[in-house]
Parts: structure tokens; C-alpha cells; sequence
């Protein structure tokens, strides 16, 4: 079997001393630029190039999707590169806008299921860190692998292993729902972190202070250093939870005899139920219980199986696939060579093209949600009696129009392949995923923010024209007396220069006081002139108009 898990994670800006300046990297560069401090190493080129490294499967792992999409996941190359002098790639816009780091140093994992069981050891295949231009989103994806299981121990692997921290506990205080225990393994067999889902008393504290969920240990430390942004740790690379807590998974069973699987068998599987005590993988009597009512899981086989290949032909033959959106599950015939190939067959399709599927239509949702965060965020920290938070309200706001306008033109796409079995799945995913009605819900939210502000800024600028135009109305009367026949009230013409500068300097202080006063005055004057332009009113309510103009107060 071969399980990946995908989890996507929200990457907090940095507003801690210190990291002023760091808060407006990359998060990537940050990163390459721990060096030996971090375990992660940079995935250059994910197609391997130099040392022969790329291989068939990569081939038709890119072929496989629709130009923009190969643009989005692999950039334009290591040749245009080089020609541009940049080895790196950094800063190209050529390159891809995915960034890929993976770390070594872990090497299997030891996990056991429920307290009791024997331990069972997996081999760390990949452990991988995804990061995205423009997008304060980056996806964590490890991938084990592991022979010789029963299917009871591949349904609890898919069902527990992929937990952020345990759901709650049982009465004698053993966590639900996760691992009983997971210890990861270095080169040499030896211990580097282990889970502590068990001790019940740090994470509920940490809920009480925090009002957030604390990360289990295992994962904390895979993460590392990236940190939580509610731990106490100092850090430059924060990350807050923006799914659920379960992990997305994909997982690939190659069984003895997949007809011998049942509908109960298969609804487990698709749906990452796990196993339940009492009941035996294989077993179809009347007896056999379903995880869910038998209404709830009657159109099963329409909703969530693809079965293309369920049939005794072809090159994998009794290959289902079970998509829920939270989960992607290939079953097939371990018989098959096909199916087992590594490199042209169906494991190498899993791991490649329907594996880039996945991340895609993830991807698209942890996106969706960050911008859905930032404007909640925005409307948080607003206090309309405060100029300085108004400010920042409008720049968040603008902020977000604009960074949801690029992920849309770069990263927001319906199709990815022409290919019929990866556009199926792709659609299998987005569909239970909701994508088009939560981009729908994001986009509409962001346009009515945006509406708000550009209906904000009319009404300021028509205010400020309505001031203008009252000050322009009343400075006319004196200027068209002054000015009449050219009439100058002080022939002041062959006066003492210090004399006319004197008087130029009084006309201008009371010039600009008036005009100032008028401007103070603007809202009460030009309800003023409104009431005597409305032939209804009488003098006296004319009179009264401008009489109120002097009794006003905070205008």
C-alpha cells in the first residue's frame, strides 16, 4: 500500500520584533536561507535533469495536463534558466510558482493503531514541503509505503494516521479517532519525535489559553521550523490550521483478489471510515454493518466510484477508484503487472498525475479559505473612529481584491488534462470539494468589500465637491464685487512697498481665514443653499436654513 497525506496549512505573516522585515519575503527564501539550521532542501527541478534522474513516468507526468496547467506546475525550464544567467530560478518569472522542499533526515515511521496492537513500520517514501507564489499557502505532503498488510490494517492507517491532533478521549483517557502512537525513524532506526496524543492536559490547556488547537508533537516537529502561529516559540515561518483536522489523503491498495472485497469493504475505503470492532474486511452476510445508513449510502457507487477499469479487461484489470474529495483511493489486482509498474503502469500514475490532481483541486480550496480568513480578518481589526484603523481596513481590502485577481488568472482553472480518467477525477475532486460554489461564495464577498470602498471614496469625493462648490458660491460674491469696473476700495497702487506688503498680508490672512470658516461651515451652508433653492419653503424657513447653519456643532 502506498498512502500520501496533503495537508494544507495557512502562512501567517510575521508582526513580532524582529521580523519586520521578514514578514514581506518569500517564505521560500526564508527557508533556502536557514541552510544547515533547517532540514529542508530546495527541489531545484522536481524532474531530476542533471544525473539522467528524469524518467518516463516524469514525461508522462507532464504531457499529461493542459499547457497553463504544465505552466503553473513546472515553469518554463532549466534552459531558459541558464540562458538568463539565473542557475536558481529565483525570482524568474519563468519558473514555476511552485516551490518544492523536502527534508531526508526521516526515513520510516513506526505507528500503532489501538493501544495493544502490534507496531507496524512504514517506509518514508517522500516528505515534502509546497509553497506558492503569491499565495500565503503551503501544503505538507508525506507519503509511506508498506507491504504485507491486511486490509483491517490498511483501513485504520487511512482512517487514524492522518490527524493534526487527536478529536477528544475516551473515558479511561486514551485518544480517540488517531494513533495510539507514532514515532518517527531516523537512519539508523533511531527515534527523532514521537506523538503525544495521550496527554490530555496539553491540549486542552493550550485550547483554553490559546482558543486554537495544539498541533500533536510528531507533526509539530515534521514541520519544523515552521511553528505554529499561536506557540509561544519565536519564528519567522508561522503557519495557522485552515481545513479540517484530518489531513486529505490518497492512498493505493494493490490486494490479493480485489473482487473479493465487499460493498461495505469498499464504502469503508472511499469514505476513510476505518475499521469497526465486531466486523471482519470480507465479510458480506446481512449481519455485516455499515458505517452509515443504508439511505445515506444508497447511490454510493454514483457518487464516489470511477469504475472505468472495474472489469476483468485490460492492462489492470478490477481497478476501482473511490474519490470523496477528502479522500483519492486506488484499488487494484497486485497480480497485474500493469498495475504494480512503477513507472509506466498505474502506481506510477498515482503518484504522479493523479497525485498533481489532487494537489491542485486542494490547493484551490486552502486558497479559497486563506482569502476567505483575510477578509474576516480585515473586519476584526476595523474601528470606523479611527482614522489609522479605517486605513489599514482599506489596504487589507484592496490587498485581497488584488491577490484573489492573480490567483484567479494564474492558478484558477476548471480543466487540467484532455486526458478522460485524470479530467473524471479532477471533476470527482472539485465537485465534493465544492470549489466552484466556494469560489463563487469568496468572489462575491471580496467584490462586495471592494463595491463598499469605491462607493466610500465617490461619497468622499463628493463631499469634498460639495465643499468646493460652496466655498467657489460665496467666494464669487466677493470677488465679483472687488472686481466690478475694476474697482479698487484702497488705491493702495503707489503706496510704500513695506506698506502694500502689509496690506497683502492682512488681505491674505483674512482671505484664507474666511475661505477656511466657509470650509467648516461647507455642510451647514450647502444645506443652505439647498433649502433656497426649493421653491416649497417659505422666507422664513429660508431664514431659519441659515440660521442653523451657526448652530450646528461637529461639523
Amino acid at each position: 500500500m502506498r498512502q500520501v497525506l496533503l495537508w494544507p496549512l495557512r502562512l501567517m505573516p510575521v508582526a513580532r520584533a524582529g521580523h519586520a522585515q521578514e514578514a514581506h519575503r518569500a517564505p521560500w527564501k526564508l527557508l533556502r536561507e536557514m541552510g544547515d539550521a533547517s532540514p529542508w532542501r530546495e527541489v531545484v527541478d522536481e524532474f531530476g535533469g542533471a544525473g539522467g534522474s528524469f524518467h518516463e513516468r516524469h514525461y508522462n507526468e507532464f504531457v499529461t495536463f493542459l499547457p497553463y496547467v504544465q505552466r503553473f506546475l513546472y515553469g518554463e525550464g532549466r534552459s531558459r534558466r541558464l540562458a538568463q544567467g539565473n542557475v536558481s530560478g529565483d525570482g524568474n518569472d519563468d519558473d514555476s510558482p511552485m516551490r518544492v522542499f523536502r527534508r531526508r533526515d526521516v526515513r520510516q515511521v513506526r505507528a500503532v493503531a489501538r493501544p495493544g496492537d502490534a507496531p507496524l513500520t512504514l517506509d518514508i517514501v517522500h516528505v515534502d514541503l509546497y509553497f506558492f507564489f503569491d499565495v500565503d499557502v503551503v501544503l505538507l505532503n508525506v507519503e509511506v509505503a508498506a507491504t504485507d498488510v491486511s486490509l483491517a490494517q490498511a483501513q485504520e492507517l487511512l482512517y487514524r494516521f492522518g490527524r493534526g491532533y487527536p478529536a477528544g478521549w475516551d473515558a479511561s483517557g486514551l485518544a480517540q479517532h488517531c494513533m495510539a502512537s507514532v514515532e518517527w525513524l531516523g537512519a539508523n532506526g533511531e527515534v527523532m519525535a514521537r506523538s503525544d496524543v495521550q496527554e490530555r492536559e496539553l491540549f486542552m490547556a493550550h485550547v483554553s489559553e490559546h482558543r486554537a488547537p495544539r498541533i500533536a508533537a510528531h507533526w509539530a516537529f515534521l514541520l519544523e521550523p515552521l511553528i505554529s502561529d499561536h506557540s509561544d516559540r519565536e519564528g519567522a515561518l508561522r503557519f495557522r490550521q485552515i481545513e479540517y483536522y484530518r489531513m486529505p489523503l490518497m492512498a493505493y491498495l494493490a490486494l490479493n483478489d480485489p473482487r473479493a472485497l465487499t460493498r461495505n469493504d469498499f464504502i469503508r475505503l472511499g469514505l476513510v471510515t476505518g475499521t469497526t470492532p465486531g466486523t471482519t474486511p470480507g465479510d458480506d452476510t446481512t449481519d455485516a454493518k455499515l458505517p452509515y445508513a443504508e439511505a445515506h449510502l444508497s447511490d454510493f457507487e454514483q457518487r464516489f466510484c470511477y469504475d472505468r477499469f472495474w472489469s476483468e479487461a485490460g492492462a489492470a484489470p478490477n481497478t476501482r477508484y473511490l474519490c470523496s474529495g477528502h479522500s483519492l483511493v486506488v484499488v487494484g489486482d497486485a497480480r497485474s503487472e500493469f498495475y504494480g509498474c512503477g513507472d509506466r503502469g498505474v502506481l506510477a500514475q498515482f503518484r504522479h498525475q493523479h497525485f498533481m490532481l489532487f494537489l491542485i483541486a486542494h490547493f484551490q480550496k486552502a486558497a479559497l479559505l486563506m482569502f476567505s480568513d483575510r477578509l474576516v480578518e480585515a473586519l476584526k481589526g476595523l474601528d470606523v473612529a479611527s482614522a489609522t484603523s479605517v486605513r489599514r481596513f482599506k489596504r487589507a481590502i484592496r490587498a485581497s481584491f488584488e491577490g484573489f485577481l492573480r490567483f484567479t488568472h494564474r492558478y484558477w482553472f476548471h480543466e487540467v488534462s484532455e486526458q478522460a480518467q485524470v479530467r473524471a477525477l479532477f471533476h470527482l475532486c472539485g465537485t465534493h470539494l465544492g470549489l466552484d460554489a466556494l469560489y463563487a461564495e469568496v468572489k462575491e464577498r471580496i467584490a462586495d468589500m471592494n463595491g463598499y470602498l469605491d462607493a466610500d471614496s465617490l461619497r468622499r469625493q463628493a463631499n469634498t465637491v460639495v465643499r468646493l462648490t460652496v466655498v467657489t458660491i460665496f467666494g464669487l460674491i466677493g470677488t465679483v464685487t472687488t472686481g466690478f469696473l475694476g474697482m479698487n476700495l484702497l488705491a493702495e497702487a503707489d503706496a510704500p512697498v513695506g506698506q502694500r506688503l502689509l496690506m497683502f498680508g492682512l488681505v491674505f490672512a483674512a482671505t484664507t481665514a474666511l475661505t477656511i470658516y466657509t470650509m467648516v461651515k461647507s455642510k451647514g451652508l450647502s444645506d443652505f443653499l439647498d433649502a433656497l433653492s426649493d421653491e416649497r419653503l417659505s422666507a422664513w424657513m429660508k431664514v431659519k436654513a441659515l440660521a442653523s447653519v451657526w448652530r450646528r456643532t461637529g461639523t
